[in-house]
């Protein structure tokens, strides 16, 4: 009788029985890889979960996990707490300590694991202030508490009885976990999700996996806390992948040439990096091969799916396939079969040319609230059109609203928000969550995103402007990193750039131009600003006259989590830029 999976934590038991892993997880530990078994992982989270046991951790009580990175420990743990009834509450590295103090005060955690000392001292400093009891660290820290700790106190298996009847206890309705949401504006929301929606989330997006199941390898890095990644691992763990965690975004290059992964999931903005390295190293190349190169480009940006381009072209593809785009794929590995991307709009160009080099991008979309996955592109059965997120999975259900935002009913919508009754019934009619999206549904099932409700604005002449679409489209320039369109009440559009840094100082060497190579200078220098402008003329053609962006602004610094423009999920904090940049706006607005 196999294992019948409605509890997070049925997987890695179903996983033993249908797969049993010699490597399950594998971590990079002092430049050595290290894997755990199948069964070792089971192993280590039931010692876990006797050791909590011992520590008084009841049914219910909430238990933080912050790591800098993605690593096996992380999901040893995270077993370890469901499958005793408590929950698991994943908190971003990256956030302040101020917003660590209000998140672990919120949920009411008891205690907490952390990665690394730089967590430690931003925990360490508001400790006082929350109910934690004491704090468990990943790494070897000397005077501090150690997760083997946890592990050493379970490993007397006297108490296994009791784990068994806390699991046998848990019902697929339970919460399991405690997501908050970093939010572009106010406090974190705290996403309640149920056992039964993250696992109805894996059986119903398996269907879209197209890989070797109990062969394949997958490389994470995305950070584990975000509920994308998060599912992603428990659906490699349904399919028998297996996981290998990438030692940090600076060296995921080495990393998919180390682990030779057939599968990976990524943002946008990694994608687009990765192009632009190997776009770059193009521009050092010479005579024929360079002459090569770029026509394999061009060539590939105008790739259709299933042939649609004809024999011809096919033929053309196929002859790039070989001299160019098999040097791009042994450059990621040389197994890349699959790339996952979410969380943002994946530019129609990056979905193009990785598809033609047989690399492709499979584009979904989901939120937090949604656990996360609603739709996803699959190259199988007619499944993949690019600029779309897809068809909408088994028994999820997408409605669109009279004013066109995307609703969303199935297994998979959350509990609700986390001691917030009045923000949950905000979002919800009946069954249906308000996604705060806007989209529309095609004629062959493909759903495609057009843009954010509360993110279009009116000009003072009365038109609407959807700034997302705007944004997109300038974005494909590579001589831009990030951009906001601006323009609420005011008399046109109106964008706030950053310049895409390195690229421009890769630019500036190869066409040998005069200009200063610091970030204040590039946004300064008159030969970039209309460089710029000629990407954002290109871009306006595709617009009416009243969305065009008639002027913009260049940032000298980069957008980043740290400095406050972006969440954690490298979403805009769009009201703090525009605080940021204040003086740039009124410039824009009154001369």
């Amino acid at each position: 009788m196999p294992v019948a999976i409605t509890r997070i934590f049925d997987f890695p038991y179903y996983q033993l029985e249908k797969y049993n892993l010699d490597k399950a997880f594998t971590t990079k530990y002092n430049g050595e890889w290290k894997s755990i078994s199948t069964k070792t992982y089971i192993n280590k989270a039931n010692a876990i979960s006797r050791g909590l046991l011992r520590l008084g951790v009841q049914p219910g009580d909430k238990v933080a996990v912050i790591s800098t990175t993605n690593r096996t420990e992380w999901n040893v743990v995270d077993i370890g707490i469901l499958q005793i009834g408590a929950q698991n509450v994943p908190i971003y590295p990256t956030i302040c300590k101020e917003d660590y103090e209000y998140i672990l005060n919120h949920s009411e955690s008891t205690y907490c694991f952390v990665s690394d000392t730089g967590i430690l001292e931003k925990l360490n400093a508001i400790k006082q202030n929350t109910q934690l009891k004491n704090i468990y660290t990943f790494e070897d820290i000397q005077g501090e508490k150690s997760w083997k700790d946890v592990l050493k106190l379970g490993e007397d298996e006297s108490n296994q009885n009791d784990v068994e009847q806390r699991k046998s206890q848990v019902k697929p309705s339970d919460l399991a976990t405690l997501i908050y949401t970093s939010g572009t504006t106010g406090k974190p929301k705290g996403v309640m999700l149920s056992h039964h929606n993250l696992v109805s989330n894996v059986i119903d997006s398996e269907k879209r996996v197209p890989l070797n199941y109990g062969k394949a390898k997958a490389l994470s890095f995305l950070p584990v806390c975000h509920v994308f990644e998060r599912m992603i691992l428990y659906l490699y763990q349904y399919c028998g992948v297996e996981i290998h965690f990438a030692e940090s975004i600076e060296t995921i290059s080495d990393n998919l040439k180390e682990v030779q992964p057939h599968v990976m999931t990524a943002v946008p903005r990694l994608y687009e990096k990765v192009y632009d390295k190997i776009y770059a190293k193009g521009a050092d190349l010479s005579g024929i091969k360079k002459i090569l190169f770029y026509w394999a480009i061009k060539l590939g940006l105008k790739y259709e799916p299933y042939g649609a381009n004809g024999w011809w072209y096919e033929k053309k593809l196929g002859l790039a396939r070989k001299l160019i785009f098999s040097k791009w794929k042994a450059g990621l590995g040389g197994n890349l079969e699959l790339m996952v991307s979410g969380s943002a709009p994946l530019q129609a160009r990056l979905a193009r040319v990785f598809a033609a080099a047989e690399m492709p991008i499979m584009e979904g979309y989901g939120l937090t609230e949604t656990s996360p996955v609603t739709s996803v592109n699959d190259q199988r059965n007619g499944g993949f059109k690019i600029g779309t997120v897809g068809r909408v999975i088994d028994n999820v259900e997408v409605k669109i609203a009279e004013d066109g935002e995307i609703l969303i009913k199935g297994p998979n919508v959350m509990l609700g928000y986390f001691k917030d009754e009045e923000k949950t019934k905000s979002v919800m009619t009946g069954e249906y969550f308000h996604t705060g999206d806007k989209g529309e549904i095609d004629a062959d099932g493909f759903l495609k995103i057009t843009g954010r409700k509360k993110e279009m604005f009116k000009t003072s002449g009365g038109k609407y402007v959807i700034p997302t679409l705007l944004e997109n489209q300038l974005k494909q320039s590579r001589f831009i990193e990030q951009v906001m369109v601006v323009g609420e009440g005011e008399k046109m559009p109106a964008a706030i750039i950053q310049p895409n840094f390195e690229f421009i100082r890769d630019w500036i060497e190869r066409k040998e131009k005069k200009v200063g190579t610091t970030d204040a200078e590039i946004a300064s220098s008159e030969i970039i600003i209309k460089r710029i402008q000629r990407e954002v003329n290109d871009c306006n053609e595709k617009f009416g006259k009243w969305e065009q962006i008639k002027r913009f602004e260049l940032t000298p610094e980069v957008w980043s989590i740290d400095s406050g423009h972006l969440t954690p999920t490298m979403k805009m904090k769009r009201d703090i830029i525009k605080q940021i940049y204040k003086e740039l706006y009124n410039k824009i607005y009154t001369s």
